[in-house]
């Protein structure tokens, strides 16, 4: 069986810049140990967004500019980024929350294997809930799978809620 690991936008800007919290910058540790222990196919979404942001529908409801592309916030967190170093990976950039692009993606690299997926990444609440569900949908009978260590919400309030939400809509919850 395939492995697919999935790093939802461990950017800059969500770690340690515009949007960054303490939570986000506790979990790159475990997520570094993710990566490199790893033994499968890995994907990394990047929110990217443009100079126009604050004209967007999400930028007039969050106004705060991020992961505007080629900036350095827009770039995968250094530690990730090492991390990821010498291993076959897949970035994705992506212009919302959930990447319509990440199911088909992994269905290509799966071919007629059977294979399961794990989510790793930011913001569980918006971004890992998104992708998961849209996985999940796009995948009913695969394993699918999130390590809450290896994520952080907008708050713990939000994360819990959102594994929560995962937890109902059948994503196993490491």
């Amino acid at each position: 069986m395939k492995k697919f690991l999935v790093i939802v936008d461990m950017q800059k800007d969500f770690i340690d810049g515009a949007l960054g919290s303490k939570e986000a910058c506790a979990i790159v540790p475990a997520a570094v140990k993710k990566i490199k222990d790893f033994d499968g196919e890995i994907f990394a979404t990047l929110d990217t967004h443009f100079d126009d942001y604050m004209d967007t529908a999400e930028g007039k409801k969050l106004p705060v500019p991020h992961c505007i592309k080629d900036t350095d916030g827009w770039k995968l967190n250094k530690d990730i980024a090492d991390a990821l170093k010498g291993r076959k990976y897949t970035l994705v950039e992506k212009y919302t929350f959930g990447s319509v692009k990440l199911p088909e993606l992994i269905k290509k690299a799966a071919g007629t294997e059977e294979f399961s997926i794990e989510l790793i990444g930011l913001c569980t609440d918006i971004c890992v809930v998104s992708n998961a569900l849209l996985l999940k949908a796009n995948f009913t009978e695969t394993p699918i799978s999130v390590d809450e260590k290896c994520c952080a919400g907008v708050t713990p309030e939000k994360h819990n809620a959102a594994i929560e939400t995962m937890k109902s809509c059948q994503i196993d919850i490491l």
